[in-house]
């Protein structure tokens, strides 16, 4: 991976910028005096090192099944990709290192309707920077975006310019990584949605941006469709944007219509695909969560739940476990199983799939200004025709030659280029 190094030192550097930070405690101008904001409380990751020394004695422990019956990854996550992922992870690899990233970032809790939301908060340098709010997914977490804080704080060091600086604010969805878990149901994307809004009040914020993709994306539309006042626009790279007549024949397993267009049929077969293989996880997910306790218990069955999330990602990670360079590298990705491993949220981050009663990839409505970034191996690349259908205030689109559904973890560089594109004409 290119400027692994020179990416480490921006979060390094975005971890120092702790301006409007006294000891720690986030604070908000009042009245031209600096209030400090008591429910928001400073967080540290660390681990207790007997449970880094228990996942990897579960790890040697693994009773291992034959081999698939194909050459191919047709009946999942091969047994190779899943060895190697094993051993790498059993003796080379180190949490204390992304323990060591996380903890050189401002980072808090806030209790918002009874929960603990954990968020990471670091404000850029420069003067009028703009402040947006970063969703995760699943199987994503804060980890994600860890190489968008650099860049996005602080452009001039990644090529860009002052005036598109962000103050950036990354949350745990709740149910995942450090955020509490709920005990009660309701925590859908709506509920989420207004909880950012809660959260971006707190931080004393008058105007916003969201972002996000997976569920980041249908938490930020929802906070889209709710409008509060200090939200101006949002950006997505993963759009809902598919047609009611494309969902209904994708849905009846017929063939594209030949009335679209290239970009139209290459979208349709992406969906169809997705459909007809990648739906399995988020059956189960959507409909008997609380079954998956075979993922609390094994860490290489919640690895190989995780990386057999859509099949150009899982192509992608088995590259890298074969030892080819890619936009993301082995401990990238063991850093995100093993938060999931060690905060214990394999249950708790797919209830989300239960509690949602959204469609996947339908428009919705939305009047705010819409940014879309449409990635090549995203679950399909929505088409500037639909995205223009879906959101009628579409400020900008850009069909981006390379990358896939992490887009921030796999092309950081490239989607911080975008948001700060897509959000000039907001500032």
């Amino acid at each position: 991976m290119k400027n692994v190094s020179r990416q480490f030192k921006g979060i390094i550097l975005a971890g120092a910028m702790l301006l409007g930070y006294t000891s720690g405690v986030a604070q908000k101008k009042q009245g031209g005096t600096t209030k400090i904001n008591e429910d928001i409380r400073p967080f540290h990751v660390r681990i207790p090192q007997e449970k880094l020394e228990e996942l990897k004695r579960r790890i040697s422990s693994t009773k291992w099944p034959e081999y698939e019956t194909v050459n191919d990854q047709s009946q999942g996550v091969q047994l190779a990709t899943m060895q190697k992922l094993a051993a790498y992870w059993a003796k080379n690899y180190n949490w204390r290192r992304i323990e060591a990233q996380l903890n050189a970032l401002p980072q808090f809790k806030t209790t918002i309707d009874g929960l603990e939301i954990h968020f990471i908060h670091v404000r850029s340098k420069h003067k009028n920077a703009l402040p947006v709010i970063i969703t995760h997914g699943w199987p994503g977490s804060i980890i994600e975006q860890l190489k968008m804080v650099g860049p996005l704080t602080d452009p001039t060091t990644y090529g860009g310019k002052a005036e598109d600086a962000f103050d950036v604010i990354i949350p745990s969805l709740p149910g995942y990584g450090f955020s509490g878990k709920p005990k009660v149901i309701g925590w859908d994307p709506q509920h989420i949605a207004k909880a950012w809004t809660v959260l971006m009040r707190k931080l004393g914020y008058k105007h916003f941006v969201a972002q996000g993709g997976d569920w980041g994306n249908a938490v930020t539309e929802q906070m889209a469709l709710q409008a509060p006042a200090e939200l101006i626009g949002i950006h997505t790279n993963m759009p809902a944007t598919v047609p009611a007549g494309i969902e209904s024949a994708l849905q009846a397993g017929l063939p594209a219509p030949d009335s679209l267009s290239a970009d139209e049929k290459h979208a349709y077969s992406q969906l169809d695909f997705f459909y007809k293989h990648g739906l399995g996880y988020a059956n189960e997910m959507a409909n008997r969560p609380q079954t998956l306790y075979a993922l609390q218990d094994s860490p290489v069955g919640l690895a190989a739940w995780m990386l057999d999330h859509d099949a150009t990602g899982l192509a992608l990670i088995t590259r890298v476990f074969d030892g080819r360079k890619e936009g993301l590298t082995k401990d990238d990705v063991l850093d995100n199983i093993t938060l999931y491993w060690l905060t214990g949220t394999a249950i708790s981050s797919a209830r989300l799939y239960w509690e949602s009663k959204l469609p996947f990839f339908a428009p919705k409505g939305i009047k705010i200004p819409v940014a879309v970034s449409a990635f090549p191996e995203e679950l399909y690349q929505a088409p500037k025709s639909w995205a223009e259908k879906a959101y009628p205030n579409l400020i900008h689109y850009n069909k981006i030659g390379k990358g896939g559904h992490f887009a921030a973890w796999e092309q950081p560089h490239i989607l911080a280029e975008e948001l700060r594109d897509s959000f000039r004409s907001l500032r």
